[in-house]
């Protein structure tokens, strides 16, 4: 079976040898040599990794003492001056936690806050404790911001 081409028709198919091509020298850089160069990026990837350690410990340090750890049970007794706040607090046997409370409005604007201390009596490690906070305006609802150990 042949292949008839009429006059101005192009061949399906056509042949083009695969030779490298010729640059002259010095004109386009240096040539790579077509293997990937991997140590930038491991190298970049372990410096973020050891920053991010280093930032968590940071952090962790500062604001996650799992020895002091607060749970709001309720608020009560909302007025347009006051708020009550019922919590616990985890604490190690016999310690005592400084808690910092807060109460907030509808739209999340703090309308008032209070530090106390709460101490566990004997060898305990859970501490109930309810706390009145005076506030500017009457409060939608309240927090425990965080409890760390006592001075």
């Amino acid at each position: 079976m042949a292949l008839t081409l009429f006059a101005g028709e192009v061949p399906l198919v056509s042949e083009t040898r695969a030779t490298n091509p010729i640059f002259p020298p010095g004109r386009y850089g240096r040539r790579r040599d077509g293997r990937r160069r991997l140590a930038g990026p491991i190298i970049f990837a372990v410096v973020i990794a050891v920053a991010a350690a280093a930032l968590t410990v940071r952090l962790y340090g500062q604001y996650g003492d799992p020895n002091y750890d607060a749970q709001i049970v309720r608020w009560t007794n909302i007025t347009p001056t006051q708020v009550t706040l019922d919590f616990t607090v985890r604490v190690p046997a016999g310690g005592a936690a400084k808690c910092g409370l807060r109460a907030r409005d509808y739209d999340g604007a703090e309308v008032g806050s209070r530090t106390v201390t709460v101490r566990a009596t004997g060898q305990e490690t859970t501490i109930e404790a309810s706390e009145i906070v005076q506030t500017r305006a009457e409060a939608f609802v309240g927090d425990v911001l965080k409890c760390q150990a006592a001075d």
